[in-house]
């Protein structure tokens, strides 16, 4: 589906009006917030001579400013590799882990292993969280033109450190891999680290609170626009990609672009285009998000979660309902929740609690029968028969049950959503209750939910949603009614308070119709198996998205047979990102 709308263009200086009504007014406790901003930095260290290069292009009217001259881009600082795409060598030119602030933060040694525990030792102590990897393949030595392929890969709104997605003498395959298709394009590929949950300060403290990825993107950003003319690619063709976490802080980022709330906190870790006196003189606003399954609006879902999978018994059904009361407690909150985003359809119809069910049916049915259209060999079981799905390199057999598909049309005739529901929770088992804020929740402190990407960075973790905050019996972990004698209202009803304005800034919900430059091209994709947060999240993106006016080209789908996961779709992808480029013209011009 794609829904066009006239341009609004980029200049920050122009905004549209607030487009839906009840769409929340976006806080501006910026006291609060530079406070915040200022703790976040803590141990901070000398840049690294890699960044302390000649004097970076200045764009026009913007005067010289010492810290940026320490930004400046080195364009001989680079190690020639070849890789080969399709079958054929190619030649790319790697500008290894360039730091992109200037005041970055120093991270200890030995960070969190992951998924699996453990730990991992990081040799890039000085700036590993907040460096990219530039590969510029051999189509774009000398183009200023090529669009910028801009990965975030924070899974899990995770902490990231450098990554290298090229490497020497690999090979990719163009229909396979994002990273193959945008060299073959001759798009600047970058790798972007970023500070987020779980990681561990030289100081034993956790300087990833919120909003610290959203910060460290839009640094990158502002670094690339500040080298903008002594770097390939144009910083006005910035595709953001990411999946899951990072699909939120692709979602974010292209929400928010250029919104003064941010400005305390890229002045805390030194990003370009911020003066002496505090103000921004460069723009962080992108060109285009590519987004799979975002794990967006964290302040919310919960509530989203726990309705999803209660309004139609599917815990129950699926004997995954260890907590009724408090699912059932959460789930009631759906509708007010949903009521006061005052979305539409593309109908023009409510998009309420009474009507979501059906409106999910709709992306299922649509998502069935693009998948059929597609290609002739595409098939979908019948109704008894089954799918074979493989995961973690088991396959496993379930039974059609709940779509009926018409083989001589190639349409959809029915979808049973209870049984649909229920085959979603039982190929993938269902998250807890709460699903994103259940640290501290009922004595819970195994979880490895989102609940530690919030509070100080003094704090391990602080509960963020109403729920989890009024239902947290941890004795002495700082957070809930327990320790603070205070519920969630009192406590939020604080000046002093920081962790609503965390959440606000990492919701693009909170942007997207406002006064900040939205991206004006989106792709965002959600797998019609992904259990991990609920298809509300996503639905609620598309339609929000879909009353900017400054959103030219938003193409959404449900993603057919697909479980949590990103870049299952790169020849699609890749063909959408070609388009949009060939239709935005000469980013020169």
């Amino acid at each position: 589906m794609q829904r066009l709308t006239t341009s609004c263009g980029r200049d920050a200086l122009a905004h549209p009006p607030s487009l839906r009504a009840g769409r929340p007014t976006p806080r501006t406790r910026l006291l609060s917030r530079a406070a915040l901003a200022g703790a976040l930095v803590l141990t901070s260290v000398a840049v690294p001579a890699s960044v302390a290069a000649a004097a970076p292009a200045q764009s026009p009217g913007h005067a010289a400013d010492p810290q940026d001259a320490a930004l400046a881009f080195d364009s001989s600082a680079y190690t020639t590799i070849t890789v080969t795409v399709d079958g054929r060598p190619l030649s790319v030119r790697w500008y290894k882990e360039i730091c992109y602030v200037a005041n970055p933060v120093a991270a200890a040694a030995q960070q969190p292993g992951g998924p699996t525990g453990g730990s991992t030792t990081i040799p890039n102590t000085a700036c590993g969280y907040q460096s990219m990897n530039v590969f510029v393949p051999e189509s774009a030595f000398g183009d200023q033109r090529a669009p910028v392929y801009f990965a975030v890969n924070n899974s899990g709104w995770m902490a990231s450190y450098v990554r290298a997605s090229v490497t020497a003498n690999a090979s990719y395959s163009s229909a396979a891999s994002n990273v193959g298709a945008a060299l073959k394009a001759g798009y600047v590929f970058v790798d972007v680290a970023g500070r987020s949950r779980g990681l561990i300060g030289a100081d034993g403290s956790s300087p990833g609170k919120a909003p610290a990825a959203v910060t460290d993107a839009k640094a990158a950003v502002r670094y690339l626009r500040l080298n903008d003319a002594a770097m390939p690619g144009s910083a006005e063709r910035i595709v953001v990609n990411g999946t899951s976490g990072g699909g939120a802080l692709a979602s974010i980022l292209g929400a928010s672009g250029n919104s003064a709330e941010y400005t305390p906190y890229l002045t805390a870790v030194g990003a370009a285009g911020i003066d002496a006196k505090g103000r921004s003189t460069l723009r962080d606003d992108v060109f285009a998000v590519n987004a799979y399954c975002p794990i967006t609006d964290l302040g919310n879902a919960d509530i989203a979660y726990e309705w999803l999978y209660n309004v139609l018994g599917t815990r129950a059904t699926t004997g995954q309902n260890p907590s009724p009361e408090e699912a059932a407690e959460m789930a009631a909150r759906f509708g007010a929740y949903e009521k006061s985003l005052g979305l539409r359809n593309p109908d023009g119809s409510r998009l309420t609690a009474a009507t979501m069910l059906d409106t999910v049916q709709q992306e299922v049915v649509r998502s069935a029968e693009t998948y059929l259209e597609a290609d002739p060999a595409h098939t979908i079981p019948p109704l008894g028969g089954t799918f074979q799905i493989t995961a973690g390199g088991t396959t496993k057999s379930y039974v059609n049950d709940w779509i009926d598909v018409d083989t001589a049309t190639r349409t959809v005739r029915s979808v049973d959503m209870a049984r649909y529901l229920a085959f979603v929770a039982t190929q993938t088992a269902l998250k807890t209750t709460p699903a994103f804020d259940a640290v501290g929740v009922d004595g819970n402190t195994t979880s490895r939910t989102e609940t530690n990407l919030f509070g100080p960075p003094t704090q391990t973790y602080l509960n963020y949603t109403e729920f989890g905050w009024n239902h947290n019996d941890v004795p002495g972990d700082g957070s809930g009614l327990d320790d603070t004698g205070l519920t969630w209202k009192q406590y939020t009803a604080q000046h002093s308070t920081t962790v609503d304005d965390q959440i606000h800034l990492i919701n693009p919900m909170d942007f997207i119709g406002t006064k900040a430059d939205t991206a004006p091209n989106w792709y965002v994709r959600h797998g019609t198996r992904d259990r991990d947060t609920a298809f509300t999240v996503s639905v609620n993106l598309d339609r929000a998205l879909a009353a900017d006016r400054q959103v030219e080209d938003l193409d959404y789908r449900f993603a057919w047979n697909q479980p949590h996961a990103g870049n299952y779709d790169v020849p699609e992808a890749m063909a959408w990102i070609a388009r949009i480029v060939q239709k935005a013209g000469d980013p020169l011009a």
